[in-house]
């Protein structure tokens, strides 16, 4: 085969900007990685910051140019949803873009009151509460509302959660509802969990809140599982929600606001479908809401994945290859692939895979296997476990292979569970949190972890003593 250079730019792995290959090493966001592990080792996990403030800004920009073209009287509104990664640092570059948050437990309020009592946060923000609300949820609610935050908004996941609320305050409260919609073919039931049905919604809306003084409806919620795409799917599910809140507001003038929800694509859609997309959704409630003749909404999203993903990188180094005979070579890594990339084990997720160094070696097919001693510890592309080409490797001890994976920065270290208890006890790599000063120089901080043997034995029960 080819040297691996030659495949990568046959089959376009340098063609988004993100990458760049220099002095032989390859480079994410201007990053030297290779470096990074000549000075911190691996295997190593890092977050770009600066790459969430702009990919904030660039959906702000799509948004508010469709805004501008149709001239839409409604102002757009971006959240974060902060399940997605909840490192300081990272919620913290996104308050910083002006972003609005996202809940989804009483956990994720504990985080914002640490913020507002550290002065980082405003109390104009809005705060979308989504998810079941448990008691300790509710309470958290009703603790950042006596902090004085304006701009809770309470997003019913279903019709009890009116009383509850009611039961836990009797203060006013400005609520939201979010509406259960019908899931992609690829799902394995016909209709979200999440939500209030459909045909229920305005008999729910004229019986329970119409004449509640209590309960202030601001929002119409609605979330499609395949995400925001331009699909006979989506549309369907679009119009049923649209349909709906247009309906409500003939006769509730407060409420003012049309969420999205999330799901706007990360790496798979080029941005000019990204604006055409955004550009069609906004056309469609300016025109709907003339039509039944009725103020058209702010528009909020709730982006996570799209806010992070495309900051995050896995770094490992190749510590073995193993042939285990015809067409099965293994590159074996010094990390857990089940554990270090979790949505490639649960949900078959395709990362980008890319060679830090030796790209002027012959490719070769491998499969990639994780440090443990489980047969699923391997990287499964597209659900199979599929070779993936990477360089060939002829003698370890001239250099070793580095490997990165990308846009992980969603999600994998919620579900896995960073620094805690691991899969056959591997610790987790070390974290970097990258950004740059206003010289463009990097700044570099890492992560602390605690995977210490006194921890383990502290954690598992092996010091009864304590």
């Amino acid at each position: 085969m080819d040297t691996y250079f030659k495949y990568a730019n046959k089959h376009n792995k340098l063609s988004k900007g993100t990458f760049k290959l220099e002095n032989k090493h390859l480079h994410f966001h201007g990053i030297d990685l290779k470096h990074l592990i000549d000075w911190y080792g691996s295997p190593l996990r890092l977050i770009y910051l600066p790459k969430i403030g702009s990919q904030i800004e660039k959906a702000r920009s799509f948004f508010q140019s469709a805004i501008d073209l149709q001239h839409y009287p409604g102002i757009y509104h971006y959240c974060y949803c902060t399940k997605c990664n909840h490192y300081a640092p990272v919620v913290q570059e996104t308050l910083k873009h002006g972003a609005h948050l996202e809940t989804s437990s009483a956990a994720d309020i504990d985080l914002i009151l640490n913020l507002h009592n550290r002065k980082q946060i405003d109390t104009y923000r809005f705060i979308l509460h989504n998810g079941y609300k448990t008691n300790a949820y509710l309470s958290k609610m009703q603790s950042l509302r006596k902090a004085g935050f304006q701009n809770t908004v309470s997003i019913l996941d279903h019709k009890n959660e009116l009383k509850q609320l009611s039961a836990c305050s009797k203060e006013p409260i400005k609520i939201g509802i979010r509406m259960a919609t019908n899931l992609s073919s690829g799902s394995n039931s016909l209709i979200s969990r999440m939500g209030i049905a459909p045909d229920e919604i305005f008999s729910f809306y004229q019986n329970a809140i119409e004449e509640n003084a209590q309960f202030e409806l601001k929002m119409f919620h609605f979330f499609v599982d395949s995400g925001m795409e331009n699909s006979a799917h989506y549309w369907k599910e679009f119009e049923k929600a649209l349909d709906l809140f247009t309906k409500i507001k003939t006769r509730c003038a407060g409420l003012t606001a049309f969420n999205l929800g999330g799901g706007l694509a990360e790496t798979n859609q080029r941005d000019d479908e990204i604006e055409a997309l955004i550009n069609e959704i906004v056309i469609k409630i300016k025109i709907k809401c003339e039509r039944e003749n009725v103020p058209a909404p702010d528009i909020f999203t709730e982006f996570g994945q799209f806010t992070v993903a495309e900051s995050g990188a896995v770094l490992y180094k190749v510590i073995e290859q193993k042939n285990q005979g015809k067409e099965h070579l293994w590159y074996i890594l010094d990390n857990s692939l089940m554990t270090g990339i979790p949505d490639a084990y649960w949900l078959d997720k395709t990362f980008t895979v890319l060679p830090l160094n030796r790209w002027n070696q012959a490719g070769r097919a491998v499969h990639i296997g994780g440090l443990s001693c489980d047969a699923s510890d391997v990287y499964k592309t597209g659900g199979k476990n599929r070779k993936v080409i990477l360089p060939a490797i002829n003698d370890f001890e001239e250099d070793a292979l580095y490997l990165g994976f990308f846009y992980t920065g969603a999600y994998q270290d919620a579900v896995s569970g960073y620094g805690g208890i691991k899969h056959c006890l591997i610790p987790s790599p070390a974290l970097l949190i990258i950004d740059r000063d206003k010289e463009d120089h990097l700044l570099i901080s890492r992560i602390k972890q605690n995977h210490t043997k006194e921890y383990l034995f502290s954690t598992l029960g092996y010091n009864p003593e304590e």
